[in-house]
C-alpha cells in the first residue's frame, strides 16, 4: 500500500510540474513557437524517474520530486525563448 501510494504522489507531482512547465512555455513562446520536443523531453524523464521510484524502493519521495523539478529546469533553460531572455541580459 505505502509503494502504491508514493507512486500516485510522485506522478501527481510530475503531471503538475509538466504541466506548469508546459505553460510557462506557452506563456513564453506563443503557439507558434512552442516547443514540442522538450515537452516530450520532459515527460520522458518523469517516467524515467517515476520507474526509478517504483524499482527502487530506497528513494525518498523529495529526492525523486526534486530531481524531476532540477531536470525540468534544466530542460527550460535550453529552450528558445529563455536563451533569447539570457542573450538580451548579456
Amino acid at each position: 500500500m505505502k509503494k502504491t501510494l508514493s507512486t500516485l504522489i510522485l506522478t501527481a507531482a510530475i503531471v503538475l510540474i509538466t504541466a506548469t512547465f508546459s505553460f510557462a512555455e506557452y506563456m513564453a513562446a506563443g503557439a507558434d513557437n512552442f516547443p514540442y520536443f522538450h515537452v516530450g523531453v520532459v515527460v520522458i524523464g518523469g517516467l524515467c524517474i517515476l520507474s526509478l521510484k517504483q524499482r527502487y524502493e530506497k528513494i525518498y519521495m523529495s529526492e525523486a520530486v526534486g530531481s524531476f523539478a532540477m531536470y525540468a529546469l534544466l530542460v527550460a533553460l535550453f529552450t528558445n525563448p529563455v536563451a533569447e531572455i539570457v542573450k538580451n541580459m548579456m
